[in-house]
């Protein structure tokens, strides 16, 4: 396969048929008065600890709203728990129903 060249033959295209189930909805996202709006977390979806050369960190993976999983964010856990107390509640909620929460023991 290293030979082959990457480029492809305008002939191999086909032409698109419009399908009205392709079309996506935007989401409402409410926007401030300077032009940006507010991020706010859904939910922690993982917890680690990183370890610096003398120094553990807390951090937490936090699900955004108006953003897709895979743009979930490693965020310090104090800061977080500073910022939004309320998703640590969700989150172990749905850890002892047996939801998608985080998979680790919560310490306050």
């Amino acid at each position: 396969m290293a030979y082959i060249h990457n480029v492809f033959h305008v002939s191999m295209l086909k032409k698109y048929i419009p399908d009205p189930s392709h079309a996506i909805k935007p989401q409402a996202v409410q926007i401030l008065e300077d032009m940006s709006y507010e991020e706010k977390p859904i939910e922690i979806s993982d917890r680690q600890m990183k370890t610096l050369r003398n120094k553990e960190i807390s951090l937490v993976k936090v699900l955004w709203r108006n953003h897709k999983i895979e743009e979930a964010t490693w965020e310090q856990e104090d800061t977080m728990r500073a910022s939004y107390p309320e998703i640590f509640y969700v989150s172990r909620t749905k850890l002892f129903k047996g939801g998608r929460g985080c998979n680790t023991h919560f310490s306050n």
